[in-house]
């Protein structure tokens, strides 16, 4: 039995090391997603992921994806397409764009109407963002995730368009490094995310990551200018 957690949005989480290893990862379940607790969690490397007809469940896996943002693979078809620069990359213009993209993308989304509030909550605080690609003016691509002091935790991304993700994720990365993000959490690993330089490493090693990125100020707010600053000057 996993266990339950308690109304109180400051309630603690288990200890991680009690997650389940089948399913791999699994920790607690109920509780709410308020922003108390949902920053609480990933400042501890916990997330939720819960089907709609599931209670929220709560998982730090044994092993977790990250990439390191200095280490982004560039493939040389990838390299063409940004040096073209059809698709435009910004921050934080259309979040609710990017939500509905991700939770659209695939059948089976996690992306529940109850995450969907959550997630939108924590980007009008600041603390969540999405990256947006443009083609011609229209959404062809974005992806979200949360900040936590100098910690970005990947949430979702999605495509419409070929390669769009990827742009965002190279554009994403190399902004993030140059602010001192040097970790983007990637949760689950896949082939695609290993192409794209991402490595697996024990869920200890990840947790003190992420205790010392997330000490890191970095003020919550909108990143629509600062990106945008930032890209220019790179």
């Amino acid at each position: 039995m996993i266990p339950r957690l308690g109304d109180d949005p400051g309630a603690p989480f288990p200890p991680p090391e009690e997650a389940l290893p089948r399913p791999d990862g699994l920790l607690a379940w109920g509780g709410d997603l308020s922003r108390e607790r949902l920053l609480r969690a990933y400042g501890q490397g916990i997330f939720p992921w819960y089907s709609e007809d599931e209670p929220i469940l709560w998982w730090t896996p044994a092993r977790r994806c990250v990439l390191r943002t200095a280490n982004f693979h560039v493939s040389r078809r990838l390299g063409r397409l940004l040096r073209q620069d059809r698709i435009e990359v910004t921050a934080d213009r259309d979040f609710p764009g990017v939500l509905a993209g991700c939770a659209t993308a695939r059948d089976g989304t996690w992306i529940t109407p109850e995450m969907a509030v959550a997630f939108t909550e924590l980007h009008r605080a600041g603390d969540a963002h999405s990256f947006e690609a443009w083609r011609d003016g229209e959404l062809v691509g974005g992806l979200y995730g949360v900040a936590l002091g100098r910690m970005f935790f990947g949430e979702s991304m999605y495509s419409a368009a070929d390669n769009a993700s990827k742009v965002v994720m190279a554009r994403l990365c190399a902004v993030l490094d140059d602010w001192g993000f040097s970790w983007l959490d990637c949760q689950v690993p896949s082939p695609h995310l290993y192409r794209l330089g991402a490595e697996t490493i024990p869920r200890e090693r990840f947790l003190q990551g992420v205790r010392e990125r997330a000490a890191l100020p970095f003020a919550a707010e909108s990143w629509t200018d600062r990106f945008a600053d930032t890209l220019a000057t790179s």
